[in-house]
């Protein structure tokens, strides 16, 4: 069986397993010879390019495992009879960490203090904090929960949202009521129709002054252009991982927003990611060709 994997470090946590023959593809090199062989795809971290083009030659695939927790960009493309399943897990702790690391960083104003120190100034005065305030976690999920984890011991309030409403969790359509009295909020959905451009001008305008966006989910949950304008506003405060557009253009206005903090999709980023990620990849495998139930299967929209 031949399998697809992204890294030297996928092969050799795989090709070990009988009738396993790994193909390192990374997305950077010329796509290989004998696409239409491979039967498992893992996919780099970053979607290659011509993704539908490269699916479509590869008619033996049935089984399309991400190393993300995203899978918007491969389910538009596959043919039916293609198993597709995510990391939902691997990044929880890489991206919580993130999150924490950016509420902090806005709300005592480190970005403003390192360019202090570069022009070796003594720019002494009172900073927000994240002690005391509201945090509403938009997207409550593994993510969601690894997040809540690591905010307790920090004395703040969680205000939790899903999807679906369930005890101690509130619904999407509850938003309106509840952005009002969150002091962060912090964006965790994954990417589907339902949420695309969720956080518009509308979402904006219902977050109360001084607030902080943080968006550690896709950048096309945020109505860019929108956040924007409420930046340069001044009227409330971001921290985001994702953009749209991904990569950011060197010359995007939001790029010189006043009061926003931007990181190149790098929350699921490191050696923890890449350790759980390898070992979910190998337990997978082992189903597979065992026989068994996967996990994190997509039967809907996520």
């Amino acid at each position: 069986m031949k399998i697809w994997v992204p890294s030297k470090a996928a092969a050799d946590v795989l090709c070990d397993l009988p009738e396993v023959e790994c193909v390192v593809y990374d997305g950077t090199e010329p796509v290989p010879e004998g696409a239409e062989e491979a039967e498992v795809w893992i996919p780099p971290l970053m979607p290659v390019a011509d993704l539908p083009g490269l699916l479509s030659r590869m008619t033996g695939l049935r089984l399309l495992q991400t190393v993300t927790a995203g899978v918007d960009a491969y389910r538009p493309h596959l043919r039916e009879g293609v198993t597709l399943c995510n990391a939902r897990g691997v990044h929880d702790a890489g991206t919580a960490e993130w999150a924490v690391g950016a509420m902090i960083s806005m709300l005592r104003e480190f970005p403003g203090f390192v360019r202090a120190q570069r022009e070796g100034e003594w720019t002494y005065h009172h900073t927000g904090v994240l002690a005391d305030s509201t945090v509403l976690i938009v997207g409550h999920g593994s993510i969601g929960e690894a997040l809540e984890r690591r905010l307790d011991g920090f004395e703040v309030d969680v205000v939790r949202v899903a999807r679906t409403a369930r005890p101690g969790v509130h619904g999407l359509d509850e938003l309106p009521r509840l952005l009002p009295e969150a002091d962060v909020v912090v964006l965790l959905v994954p990417s589907t129709p339902e949420t695309t451009g969720m956080v518009d001008a509308g979402f904006l305008a219902a977050m109360r002054d001084g607030a902080l966006l943080v968006n550690a989910a896709r950048g096309t949950v945020v109505d860019t252009d929108a956040l924007v304008a409420e930046l340069q506003g001044g009227r409330i405060l971001a921290a985001l991982d994702v953009t749209h557009p991904e990569p950011l253009p060197g010359d995007h206005p939001l790029w010189t927003a006043p009061g926003v903090l931007i990181t190149p999709h790098v929350a699921g980023s490191n050696p923890a990611s890449v350790r759980r990620t390898l070992k979910l990849l190998r337990s997978q495998l082992l189903r597979y060709l065992a026989g068994e139930p996967l996990k994190n299967v997509i039967t809907g929209s996520y």
